[in-house]
């Protein structure tokens, strides 16, 4: 598992309980951007047969969160944006080092990373919500993030060495948690 090393403040979520129909929006945008970084690393690694199942898994699953996402917007009468770039995950990236092992376990860690502050927001969302279907379908997706962030860190265990791995997370939950220190209050994921 991987512990985040800067906590959330609770006033985002506040901001995304009153502003769920800005969240939704930017939601369904993660969870597209999510299924493609899979393919994506399908694309880029296809030689590495258990990365390839799990990337292939992964993707239907966020691909079935993003339809989960579109349907619930549908219900309130809103609808999907262009896609915005997003602050947290483009710092995030600058971190990823070149060099082709390198550059491997780093976005394997740097999803993983994602993943697990994915998690935390969205358990954040789940209890500040009022019980209904909202809140059941955010506990549901804090749960799917939470085993995705374990996924990809025992990939980078599978293909690298434990103490490299462990060196490397705790390198990247540093600078991960600078960025998130420095994000503002808004109504988005990140």
């Amino acid at each position: 598992m991987i512990e985040l090393k800067f906590t959330t403040p609770d006033a985002w979520a506040e901001a995304v309980v009153d502003g769920m129909d800005v969240f939704l929006p930017d939601h369904a945008a993660a969870e597209k951007k999510a299924s493609s970084m899979a393919m994506g690393m399908v694309a880029h690694y296809p030689d590495r047969t258990e990365l390839v199942t799990a990337m292939v898994d992964l993707a239907l699953e966020e691909l079935s969160h993003f339809r989960a996402v579109v349907k619930l917007m549908h219900a309130r009468g809103l609808s999907l944006l262009p896609d915005e770039k997003d602050p947290y995950v483009n710092a995030l990236r600058r971190h990823i080092r070149s060099g082709k092992a390198h550059y491997f376990l780093d976005r394997l860690l740097v999803a993983g990373i994602v993943e697990a502050r994915g998690a935390e927001r969205f358990g954040m969302v789940a209890d500040a919500l009022p019980a209904g279907e909202l809140k059941r379908f955010y506990r549901s997706i804090t749960r799917s993030e939470l085993a995705h962030e374990d996924l990809f860190l025992n990939l980078a265990g599978r293909y690298f060495d434990p103490q490299e791995v462990n060196a490397r997370l705790k390198q990247l939950l540093e600078a991960e948690a600078a960025i998130v220190r420095e994000l503002p209050v808004r109504v988005a994921l990140h």
